[in-house]
């Protein structure tokens, strides 16, 4: 089964990074320190040139994924946009009040995308039923599911990813991204049906010194070719 690296950037230099060091495909972000926000248009537009496939996180603030009706619009539009950007595909997730996948709502914006790749991204690993949650995404025909396995990290997530994988019978793919390195990837390219794998692949480094607080993340990450190699030395 051929094997596939997705790497998370937040920014051009790791969307270059990512493409040069052999990412299979990205996941476009911004606010990676707070899980992950709707990038910029320009950088969506910049993108979207990239000669892997971006697929571009929606998600229109940080905190739940419980959304009213004008965020919803919000998402709709940044969809619309990604579409006549170019972009391969958009990464979404929505609850409703009793923590299920919104069906409906994610309806709306799996329409929106007009056939383009669909991730359903780490709000399945909030929803209350995580088995009841994967027959919905089956039922929505969104092709892969993110999640760590309802973990922080999918290293301690592993035993539910692989009884999800199990009920999916290749129905729908589980991609385990959170905390995955060189190390542990063949933990999860283990598991029958798994040959996706998601991760940032970043390494900490000194920000620059600036006179006024507020305005650089207490530590910055910056996506890392040598780390990037590593992972796909790893799942060859």
């Amino acid at each position: 089964m051929t094997t596939l690296l997705e790497i998370c950037v937040g920014d051009t230099g790791g969307l270059d990074t990512a493409v040069e060091a052999g990412a299979d495909r990205i996941e476009l972000c911004a606010a990676l320190d707070q899980g992950g926000l709707t990038p910029s248009t320009g950088l969506i537009e910049l993108a979207a040139a990239a000669p892997v496939p971006v697929h571009v996180l929606i998600r229109p603030r940080a905190g739940g994924f419980v959304y009213s009706a004008r965020e919803f619009e919000t998402m709709l539009r940044d969809i619309a946009f990604c579409r006549a950007a170019g972009i391969a595909g958009v990464v979404i997730g929505a609850l409703d009040r009793n923590h299920d996948l919104d069906a409906d709502g994610l309806a709306t914006l799996i329409a929106a995308a007009g056939g383009m790749d669909i991730t359903l991204h780490r709000a399945f690993d909030l929803t209350r039923d995580p088995f009841a949650a994967l027959e919905t995404a089956v039922a929505l025909g969104i092709p892969r599911i993110l999640t760590s396995g309802q973990e922080q990290r999918a290293s301690e997530g592993r035993e539910l990813i692989a009884e999800l994988a199990k009920a999916a019978d290749g129905r729908i793919a589980l991609m385990p991204g959170g905390g995955l390195n060189p190390e542990n990837a063949h933990l999860f390219l283990a598991i029958p049906g798994v040959s996706e794998l998601h991760a940032s692949c970043t390494m900490r480094h000194q920000a620059e010194g600036l006179k006024l607080q507020g305005f650089e993340s207490a530590a910055p990450g910056r996506t890392d070719a040598a780390a990037i190699r590593a992972m796909k030395a790893a799942m060859a």
